[in-house]
């Protein structure tokens, strides 16, 4: 009987963990832990400290391009001049939009700035794109989840002729303005670019910002737009999408025409 109680007795002894055993086992897992933490910590660093550099990096560039290239009509600064406006708060998506579509820096002054190849690199429209961002807040260039040609083509197309087609024409081929200026046509145009336009409103187009039409608005024009530049014409030769009156101008001239000579060639015919 004695045997058996001692023998029951050391067993729950070896059983049991003593206070050093557990005290070194918390010991090694705040080690763990901790160093964990730590590794965590300065990798997250790391990487915020590269892309700070990186993005600083960027400004300085544009700000080296933007001194070369635009300071003349903006200013060093880029709060304009007589012969520019002030660039400050005009945001990213304004810089990508002119400088991205050859429209900035102009050839030559006039009624408004035309559409030319760019001068520059994605590379370096970006940089000029981030020094003007970092002067004042302002529109940002728009994610790609916002450009995909896949929203509502029904309500794209009434947004539009509601808030676009007087200028650019309901097939948004373009249309003349008044005192030389003109609504360029927009087949061709990339998405971002249509998405930067509505934002900024260049020229003589107005902004159209998200209280007047939410980014699914726009992505719904977007989406029109596309759809009819992918779409032939059911009706056969398009005659430049201009609508009716020169269609009709088309049928007065070349119809009343043709219908004038056939008239002439019998009439010789019979004499």
């Amino acid at each position: 009987m004695f045997s058996r109680t001692s023998s029951s007795r050391r067993t729950k002894k070896v059983g049991r963990r003593g206070p050093v055993a557990t005290a070194s086992l918390l010991l090694v897992g705040l080690l763990t832990t901790g160093g964990a933490y730590a590794l965590f910590s300065s990798t997250a660093s790391a990487d915020e400290s590269s892309a700070t550099a990186t993005s600083q990096q960027s400004i300085d560039e544009g700000q080296k391009l933007f001194a070369s290239n635009c300071a003349t009509c903006h200013g060093l600064s880029a709060a304009g001049t007589d012969s520019g406006p002030s660039l400050i708060g005009v945001g990213a998506a304004s810089v990508d939009f002119q400088v991205g579509t050859g429209r900035m820096p102009m050839a030559v002054n006039g009624p408004q700035a035309e559409q030319k190849p760019t001068q520059f690199s994605d590379e370096q429209v970006a940089a000029m794109a981030a020094y003007v961002a970092s002067l004042a807040p302002g529109p940002a260039i728009p994610d790609d989840s916002l450009l995909q040609a896949d929203g509502d083509t029904t309500n794209g197309a009434e947004l539009f002729r509601i808030n676009c087609a007087m200028c650019h024409n309901v097939a948004g081929a373009g249309g003349a303005l008044t005192q030389g200026k003109y609504a360029p046509p927009l087949e061709g145009v990339t998405a971002h670019h249509i998405y930067e336009a509505m934002q900024t409103g260049p020229q003589n187009m107005p902004v159209f910002n998200d209280l007047n039409l939410s980014p699914q608005d726009k992505a719904d024009i977007i989406t029109y737009l596309k759809y009819v530049e992918n779409t032939p014409s059911p009706g056969g030769f398009e005659l430049g999408s201009l609508g009716p009156v020169a269609e009709g101008l088309f049928i007065w001239i070349f119809g009343l025409g043709a219908i004038v000579a056939i008239t002439i060639w019998l009439t010789a015919r019979s004499n």
